[in-house]
């Protein structure tokens, strides 16, 4: 009787053949579950972005006779200047993403208000001018009344923003929502860098009369209402059916457009300043040179 092959196969040879065969590609569709990405912890899904990614440059710009430090966060090389001024809690960073694009074509200069972001100044309290709506006056209260106050870092300050519904994109949010906040030792947690509660006294003073100052521009106007056709004055309404700005209406965006859809607020930048030939020095007119910068 002959001895079976097997038996004169050396163990070590068996045991490499093993390895080998485990190594190959199993074809069965029920051998084995299909791989899965890796989860990303609460901590990393919320974790801090640098601004780096989307501006060029920061700089601090000193106001001579005061103690007053205003920080401006800067893009783009060539092409019109797009100034961009935030809304009351946020920051020049809320415009980030946004000016990750329109820097291909223009320029972006994103400013820290008084008493927001890195600027600094004598009294950060004193927020007489600044806004956008009447209509939302009668909603600050409640909105501050209902916003966390204490974070116990700041990705729970990001997750919170994101959770909450007051930011809609979390990339934005990993940008913007550090420089809104600052580290109150005595809580030991982080809190508000703008006390927004505080200013009530000028909140009237950010809205009242800006619909006819925006409707006296002698110049091309565009106006991007976030998810919304109502205007929030006859002024508006009347200017809008007289021709005298563009009106876009955002669909699925919160307050911050810029933030919650920074793709289509660039978009939406860029073809206003292409449709109105608006370059380094103003709107362009066919034989005439340049008139003064308009505004949007």
């Amino acid at each position: 009787m002959e001895s079976s092959n097997l038996g004169s196969v050396p163990e070590e040879t068996l045991e490499e053949q093993h390895q080998q065969d485990s190594s190959k590609p199993v074809f069965s569709a029920f051998a084995s579950r299909p791989d899965r990405p890796p989860t990303q912890s609460s901590s990393q899904k919320y974790s801090p972005l640098d601004w780096a990614a989307y501006f060029d440059r920061e700089e601090d710009v000193c106001i001579s006779d005061s103690n007053d430090v205003f920080h401006l966060y800067m893009a783009g090389k060539e092409g019109p200047v797009v100034f961009c001024l935030h809304g009351g809690g946020y920051s020049g960073l809320s415009f980030a993403l946004s000016a990750g694009k329109i820097k291909e074509k223009a320029r972006v200069v994103a400013m820290d208000l008084r008493g927001h972001g890195k600027s600094s100044t004598e009294n950060d309290l004193d927020l007489s001018i600044e806004g956008t709506a009447m209509a939302s006056l009668i909603h600050m209260q409640k909105i501050l009344s209902n916003r966390m106050q204490h974070f116990s870092s700041i990705e729970k300050a990001i997750e919170w923003s994101v959770r909450g519904g007051s930011l809609r994109n979390i990339d934005s949010a990993r940008v913007s929502i550090p420089t809104t906040l600052s580290y109150d030792d005595s809580k030991q947690c982080y809190v508000y860098r703008a006390r927004l509660e505080e200013t009530e006294q000028y909140w009237r003073g950010w809205y009242e009369g800006l619909s006819e100052k925006f409707l006296s521009c002698p110049v091309p106007k565009v106006l991007l209402l976030a998810g919304t056709d109502r205007l929030d004055s006859r002024a508006l309404t009347i200017g809008q059916m007289q021709g005298k700005f563009q009106m876009v209406v955002v669909r699925h965006t919160g307050h911050a457009i810029q933030e919650d859809v920074p793709d289509e607020f660039a978009t939406l930048i860029l073809n206003f300043i292409s449709r109105n030939r608006i370059g380094p020095h103003g709107v362009e007119i066919p034989g005439l040179g340049w008139r003064a910068q308009p505004r949007s």
